[in-house]
């Protein structure tokens, strides 16, 4: 590990607003802030919206700037990468954020049922072909994670410069008879996004550079409805 990632991962454990496991916990078991992160981080009754691999936290902080009025937690495995957007939340004094490093896997360890109020999935990995579909953000498997903790007709957000996660996911949200509130597979070819879509990653201004489409979808996701890839 190099001096500059040791001294981000030193500099991450010192960060009040980042959460992570002990050493030696087991995975399986729940997070003491499992229910109370309102009462116990946030210190409010606010909506508490997740970004789920959120890299360097550019948009979990962007979107935390933008709407004070709601509650935002980072969510990732990768600490060295998770410091930046931690530091700038600290520098800035953000009260509204906070990071949980862990994997997205364990994610319903930390969170109580109806707790989460909406998730946005970042450019994440697109996990080509067909082998690889169950390991996608958006596949059922996660989505039926998710609505564990979420509340009912919680929005999940998903940006991509993926054309075929773009679509896989649409198509599952349509043949499970999720409502789509809007999606688009040219983000900036239709107009200039504003407000909560205008905050951009890292590797989102990357694919833009490279003339790369950016796709963008919104849609519920229903408490009671079990979700299955039927369409397979």
């Amino acid at each position: 590990m190099g001096k500059n990632k040791l001294a981000r991962w030193t500099e991450l454990g010192s960060f009040t607003n980042v959460f992570q496991p002990e050493t030696g916990e087991h995975p399986g078991k729940d997070h003491h802030l499992k229910g109370k992160w309102r009462s116990d981080v946030f210190h409010n009754p606010n909506p508490v919206i997740l970004e789920l691999g959120c890299g360097k936290g550019e948009y979990t902080t962007g979107l935390a700037a933008r709407f004070p009025e709601n509650n935002y937690i980072g969510v990732d495995i990768k600490g060295a990468r998770m410091w930046r957007g931690a530091k700038t939340a600290s520098e800035t004094r953000l009260s509204n954020v906070a990071f949980l490093r862990t994997r997205i896997e364990f994610i319903d360890r930390f969170f109580a049922e109806n707790e989460i109020d909406g998730i946005w999935i970042t450019f994440p990995d697109p996990h080509p072909g067909k082998k690889n579909s169950n390991r996608r953000l958006t596949c059922p498997w996660f989505l039926n994670k998710f609505r564990s903790f979420m509340k009912n007709n919680g929005l999940i957000n998903l940006k991509t410069d993926n054309g075929d996660l773009f679509e896989y996911t649409k198509k599952l949200a349509e043949r499970n008879d999720l409502e789509i509130l809007t999606y688009t597979n040219d983000l900036y070819g239709e107009a200039e996004a504003k407000d909560i879509l205008s905050i951009r990653t890292y590797y989102e201004s990357l694919f833009l550079k490279e003339g790369k489409k950016i796709n963008y979808l919104s849609f519920k996701l229903e408490k009671e409805k079990n979700i299955s890839d039927r369409y397979r």
